[in-house]
C-alpha cells in the first residue's frame, strides 16, 4: 500500500483580535482540515491544498503570526488509520447534522400536508429548502476525502426528501382548479 501524503500546518497567531484567529480556523475547517491539536492540522496533499495553505501562510504572517507547512506521511498503517479516522469522524458529524435537517424538511412537508396548505408559494419555499440541503451535501462530499460511511445514508435520505417533495408538488398542482 503506497503511503498517503499529507500537508501538516502548524501555526501560532496572536490571541487578539480573536476574530482573525477564528476566521483562520473557519477557513481551515472549510478546506476540510483536521486538527491534531491546537494550531496543528492536516489535509491530504493535493495541488489545491498546497496553493490554499500557501495563501493562508501569507495571511498568518500578516496577522503577525508564524507557521510551518510540511509534507508528511504516517509512521505506519496504524498511525495513518488514526488520521483517516479523524477525517471520517468529522465528515460523519457533518452528514449526521444534514440527516437531522432532512428530518426537519420532511416534518415541514408533513405539516403543510396536514393543514392542507397547497400553495405555489409554499412549494417554492420547500423546493428552495431542498436545494439548500443538496448544496450542503455537495459541500460535505467535496471534503469527504476518505469515504465516510454516512455519505451513502445521507445521499439516500436526500433522495427520500426529493420524493416527498415530488409528492407534495403533485398535491399542490392537484389542488388548483387550472390544473384539473
Amino acid at each position: 500500500m503506497p503511503s498517503i501524503t499529507w500537508l501538516l500546518l502548524t501555526y501560532k497567531v496572536p490571541s487578539e483580535p480573536s476574530a482573525k484567529r477564528l476566521a483562520l480556523w473557519r477557513r481551515l475547517k472549510a478546506l476540510g482540515a483536521v486538527y491534531l491539536q491546537n494550531g496543528v492540522c492536516v489535509l491530504p496533499k493535493t495541488d489545491e491544498h498546497v496553493r490554499r495553505l500557501k495563501v493562508l501562510e501569507n495571511d498568518i504572517a500578516t496577522m503577525e503570526g508564524e507557521c510551518v507547512l510540511l509534507e508528511t506521511i504516517a509512521l505506519d498503517k496504524a498511525q495513518a488509520d488514526k488520521v483517516i479516522a479523524r477525517f471520517t469522524d468529522d465528515r460523519n458529524e457533518q452528514y449526521q447534522e444534514l440527516l437531522g435537517r432532512c428530518k426537519d424538511f420532511e416534518a415541514e412537508i408533513a405539516k403543510e400536508i396536514s393543514i392542507q396548505k397547497f400553495t405555489y408559494a409554499e412549494l417554492d419555499e420547500e423546493e428552495t429548502d431542498l436545494k439548500k440541503l443538496e448544496n450542503w451535501f455537495e459541500k460535505i462530499q467535496k471534503l469527504d476525502f476518505y469515504g465516510a460511511p454516512l455519505a451513502q445514508v445521507a445521499q439516500a435520505r436526500l433522495q427520500e426528501c426529493k420524493a416527498r417533495l415530488d409528492e407534495y408538488a403533485q398535491m399542490v398542482y392537484d389542488a388548483h382548479e387550472e390544473n384539473r
